[in-house]
């Protein structure tokens, strides 16, 4: 028996009832504006005003319509009214209602059939609100023995006490028809003023490129703290093993440089995940490839760099992920190999970008990931895939050898 009130009056102790009950009396208020033109005709009383008020703005509607920034403002009252729980950016996208401005003249068309129905249904629940609680004190006048005349209704003449069990039922069909108006009208919000099939390719568009940024994220995380620990650890123990002042100084003074590089590194990547922050576009680029250069060095490596071409005028995408393949190859090195003699060339023209770093093999076993199963260098394909270039790793002779080669349009 609990459970059957429950499920009778649950409605009733929900906010969103009354929210939606709202809405829909909002609605009317253009009929009541719009019936102040036609002053005694409007006001006639009866269901005669009701039918004015239902009538009378149509036009005024469907114009409005037409109006790009209508469907917004209805989008957002939709999800504000009409749509329970929280309204943060994630519960509004969630809603299946759109608060874009009309792009197109279906979204007119429908922004129109909305503001009609809205109206319509609108005016008959405002009726209702205003007929049935008179009704329900019609029938309480007459269980106590006095007539009811009420305007709009119709008049009781016979008392009697018996009426008294019709009292509750005109507030009872009110609650049931507020209950179900207001559920309908959510359904046909989001069918009325959901996203268009552009809107959703759209959205579809812009959720893909948000997760290719957190890939990218988690690629460029890899690549730059990966680098930055890998140097730190070789420095400590080269200095450890070393026992020199002198060369413990330097270490120390490599390590600071290459862990203040690493932290800018991470907060360019938290603010990726800041839908708030702008893109951050100091990402280091292949210009700034000595640094990347004298940290191996720092760490032991004899390194011999040859870097030609117009690299400051390369495109920023190809600079930029040129530039973390280098820091992934050299990493690779230094992690697998130690502080090895280690030849970098960075080469600009003819059509295409040319990274290439080289080292002798380890001994006896090649690097780990050799067959292509290491995370690095899966990466350095994955860069250079979509660039549209290409990028190969393994033995050439007696030495590791990491190329890629990256497309690059005409430069000036």
């Amino acid at each position: 028996m609990s459970s059957s009130f429950s499920v009778l009056l649950g409605p009733l102790t929900r906010a969103v009832t009354y929210t939606r009950w709202l809405h829909l009396l909002i609605a009317s208020v253009a009929g009541v504006l719009t019936g102040f033109l036609y002053n005694k005709p409007f006001f006639a009383g009866g269901w005669l005003t009701w039918l004015w008020m239902a009538v009378l703005p149509l036009p005024l509607l469907i114009f409005a319509a037409l109006i790009p920034v209508v469907r917004r403002i209805e989008g957002l009252q939709a999800q504000l009214l009409l749509i329970p729980g929280p309204h943060g950016v994630e519960a509004r996208a969630a809603s299946g209602i759109a608060t874009t401005p009309s792009g197109s003249w279906s979204d007119r068309g429908r922004t129109a059939v909305w503001l009609l129905l809205r109206l319509g249904t609108g005016v008959a629940l405002s009726a209702l609100t205003v007929q049935l609680p008179m009704l329900a004190g019609a029938f309480t006048m007459a269980a106590a023995g006095r007539p009811s005349h009420l305007k709009g209704l119709p008049a009781i003449e016979a008392p009697h006490w018996w009426y008294g069990l019709l009292a509750p039922l005109p507030l009872v069909l009110l609650a049931a028809v507020a209950v179900g108006a207001g559920s309908l009208t959510a359904a046909a919000a989001r069918l009325l003023l959901g996203p268009s099939a552009a809107e959703r390719l759209a959205e579809l568009e812009a959720r893909t490129e948000r997760m290719l940024a957190h890939n990218q994220l988690a690629q460029e995380l890899h690549d730059s703290i990966g680098h930055a620990l890998t140097v730190t650890v070789l420095q400590a123990g080269a200095a450890r093993a070393a026992g020199s002042p002198e060369f413990t100084e330097r270490a120390l003074a490599a390590i600071e440089d290459t862990g203040h590089q690493a932290l800018a590194d991470l907060e360019r990547a938290l603010r990726l995940l800041r839908e708030d922050a702008p893109r951050p576009t100091d990402r280091p680029v292949l210009t700034d490839a000595e640094r990347l250069l004298e940290s191996a060095r720092a760490a032991g490596s004899d390194l011999r760099a040859e870097l030609s071409g117009p690299l400051e005028r390369l495109p920023g995408p190809v600079s930029r992920e040129g530039y973390r393949m280098v820091q992934e190859a050299l990493t690779n090195v230094l992690r697998h190999a130690g502080p090895v003699p280690v030849s970098v060339r960075i080469a600009a023209g003819d059509g295409a970008l040319e990274l290439e770093v080289r080292n002798p093999l380890p001994v006896p076993s090649p690097h780990p990931g050799s067959g292509g199963s290491g995370r690095g260098l899966r990466g350095i394909r994955e860069r250079a895939a979509l660039l549209g270039g290409e990028a190969e790793a393994g033995p050439d002779g007696a030495e590791w050898r990491v190329r890629a080669r990256l497309p690059l349009p005409q430069l000036r």
